[in-house]
Formats: C-alpha cells, structure tokens, sequence
C-alpha cells in the first residue's frame, strides 16, 4: 500500500536534528529550476535541482528526470522535454546529479552492494530522501511519484523501481539495462563488462528473483513499467531491452508474449503486457535506426502519458500566452572529454546561444589526428574523412539568447582523445 501522509509524518517525527533543519530550507521559487540543499539524508552524496511549475494542483505529482553519465541535472533539464510538460500538466520534476567518478564520468551507482539493498544507502537513498522533501515543502502527492531517466539515469529508474515499490507508482527507462545486470564497480566500465558486452543472458526467473530479493517479503502493488531502446545502440546494446522485459514481466507473473503490438510513430514499435484485468503493466518501445541517443523528441510525451499525467488538472491557473521567438543569432560549441577508458573515450559538446535565441544548430569540427566516432547521441550525424557534422535533433536545437544548453550533444570516440575546435552555424 502506497504510503499515506499520516505514517509518512510518524516517520518524518524520528529523523531528528537533520530532517528538522531540512524542512527550514526555503522551497525552491516556481517556473524556475532552484537547486535544493539539505534535503535530507544523502548517503550518495547528490546534487538536487527542483523545478516547480507556475500552476499545479494542491497535491501535485512528482517526476524524478535523471541524466546519463557525464551529464548533470541542470544539463537534463534543458536537454529533455520534461520541464515544458510539467508547465502543461501541473506535476513538479526532480533533477538529481550523480557525483559518483566512473570512467565513463560521473554516473548513478548501480552497482555497488548498497545501491542493491533497500535502504543501503548510495544514490537510491538519496533520491527517496529527493521525493520525501517535495512531499514535505509542496504537498507532494505520494501516491503519484514517478521515476524516469537516460542511460545511467535510465539503470538507476530501475533500481529504485526494485527497491522502493512504495514510493514509485510507475518509471520509465532509456537505455537502461537489468536490475543487478552490474556485478560491482569494476563489472561497469564498458570495456570489461559482463553486463554491457552484449552477451548477458539470464532466465526471466533470476532477473525475476533479484527484483523481489531487493525487497524482500514485499507483497504490496508494484509500479508499472515503460522501457525504450534504439536498435542500434552499441554503448547499452539493444538485447538488454529484452532481458529487461524478461525481468518486468516475471516479476508481473505476465507472459513473455506481448498482449497488443502497435507504432505510436512510423519508426517506433510498442509492446504492451497487460494483467488479466487489461491494465498494462509493463511496455517496450523499439526507436528503429536511433543509437544511443534517447530519449528524442516526444519520447518524453509518451512517457507521461504512460504515467497518466496528461491527465493531471494543472490548478485551473492560466497559461502564459505563446511568444514568437527572436530571430536566431551566432552560437559556439565546446567538446568536454567526460570519460577516457584508454580504448574510447566519451565526449559532450556544450552549445551557446550568442545574442539572439536558437531554433536549431549545425556544428563542424575536424579531428587533429586519429580520432573517429564510435557512436553518437542527441545528433544528425555525418563524417567524411577527419570532418565531422552534426545537427540538431529538434527538441535540443531551441537554445535562448546568451544560454548554454549543457551535453547538447555527446558521442563516443576512439582513437586519442581530442577537443577540438567547432565551428556552430545557427539552422
């Protein structure tokens, strides 16, 4: 049974000096992303952003959005569509960033011990701690939490989907991979991964058994699932979709065999699991042709559709009339190497928008010497010789005027690492 505000205050009564000096901190000021301090306890050690929408209801719902490796959550709140949904439908998002190193730069833990054990501390804790303080400082409703990410975000979606089936109604995972598909630490690293090497293979049965031993007697509802890979992924391989169907859907005690199949565009394919009721518990969405690159544009939609937040009653506040957009202007890039593994290395281009807004951009840049890209994400991307170009994929081409639009873009490289010069030309 989802926690009710009665025993969530019981609880809140026993946490003593530092949850007392937490409630102090000031609410972050609306239609504008704040960060948060002191939010409560923080075993992982993240950073929290909070951004809270002019108009919403009295109890509204809440969305945890996290970012992949090497980005931050400033960086997934204006790189993703999540923000502008909330200013539609009411619900206030949550932007954690991981501060954990790795070679892939900063990820979420979801390999060490802890961040397998509820209540064990780590990232998992800390976010929980995230969800607690809106509920305190906004009236959140903890009956509709919900948990979404991209790549390493999209692995920790799952974690906490495993770990705290109290707190989560519904999570929906990019590129995200098994709950304990990482073995430790050292199993993370691309290079040497067991789960990532595009050989994991486990029965619905294990990957079933990891999720009800993360929580264990458990016998309450558990949150419905939405799942999102590109088929040409190569950095999270596409199969994992597949074992991370495998986990949801024994865990649901569903079939293997999808109930309906059906494109909510041309190059997606949807498979939903309903129970015997006919509510879907549990919903893949094929990207054909995209890399590792989600989500794109819309995506987010469907996500908070799945969600039934298109359905949330925003306060019966107004809404800001549109404004036309000012002409677009100059812009720079900059390549920031964000995880170096000796065989590859991971960059993130950073795009500014100079005195006039964008509405899209195109970036150039030729490498100095050896270097090739491996794999690419939030691009349009070609290479001829040592050239390479790259354009916006729509929902990241909109940059404001003197605003920076943190990992716009990012890649995967081989060969020396390299930050070479870019050339941005506004679409």
């Amino acid at each position: 049974m989802k926690r009710t505000r009665t025993a969530l205050a019981a609880v809140l009564s026993g946490l003593l000096l530092v949850t007392a000096w937490a409630a102090l901190a000031p609410p972050a000021a609306a239609a504008s992303l704040q960060e948060v301090t002191g939010f409560g306890d923080n075993p992982g050690g993240l950073r929290m952003h909070l951004y809270v929408p002019d108009t919403r209801p009295a109890e509204p719902a809440i969305l945890v959005a996290m970012h992949g490796c090497g980005g931050s959550g400033t960086g997934f709140y204006s790189g993703s569509e999540f923000a502008a949904l909330a200013d539609q439908y009411g619900f206030i998002v949550v932007y954690p960033t991981a501060t954990k190193q790795t070679a892939m730069g900063n990820c979420f833990d979801v390999w060490s011990a802890a961040s397998k054990t509820r209540g064990g501390g780590s990232d998992p804790a800390s976010v929980v701690s995230m969800v607690e303080y809106v509920e305190r400082q906004y009236g959140g409703d903890p009956d509709r939490v919900f948990v979404t990410g991209s790549s390493s975000g999209g692995m920790e979606t799952n974690a906490l989907l495993a770990l705290y089936p109290d707190v989560f109604a519904a999570g929906s995972v990019f590129m995200g991979v098994p709950f304990t598909c990482f073995a430790n630490e050292a199993d993370f690293p691309p290079q040497t991964s067991r789960c990532v090497n595009g050989a994991m293979d486990r029965t619905p049965q294990s990957w079933g058994d990891s999720v009800r031993a993360a929580y264990p007697g458990y016998s309450g509802p558990r949150p419905r699932v939405q799942l999102w890979h590109g088929s040409q992924d190569t950095l999270v391989p596409y199969q994992l979709l597949q074992e991370e169907v495998e986990q949801w859907t024994n865990v649901f005690g569903l079939s293997q065999n999808p109930t309906t199949t059906d494109r909510p565009q041309s190059n997606w394919e949807r498979k939903r699991f309903a129970d015997a009721s006919g509510t879907v518990r549990v919903e893949a969405v094929t990207a054909f042709g995209a890399g590792h690159s989600l989500p794109q544009g819309g995506m987010a939609r469907l996500a908070v559709e799945f969600f039934g937040l298109h359905q949330s009653d925003p306060g019966g506040g107004t809404t800001p009339p549109e404004t036309t957009p000012p002409p677009t202007g100059g812009c720079t890039a900059t390549v920031r190497t964000v995880g170096n593994w000796g065989s590859g290395w991971q960059g993130d281009v950073d795009v500014t928008a100079g005195a006039r807004a964008l509405t899209g951009w195109t970036l150039t840049w030729t490498w100095p010497g050896g270097q090739s890209l491996a794999s690419s994400w939030n691009a349009q991307v070609t290479a001829s010789g040592s050239t390479v170009t790259a354009r916006d994929v729509g929902w990241n081409g909109a940059i404001a005027a003197g605003q920076t639009r943190t990992a716009a873009w990012g890649f995967v490289g081989s060969g020396p690492a390299a930050t070479p010069t870019v050339t941005c030309t506004p679409a």
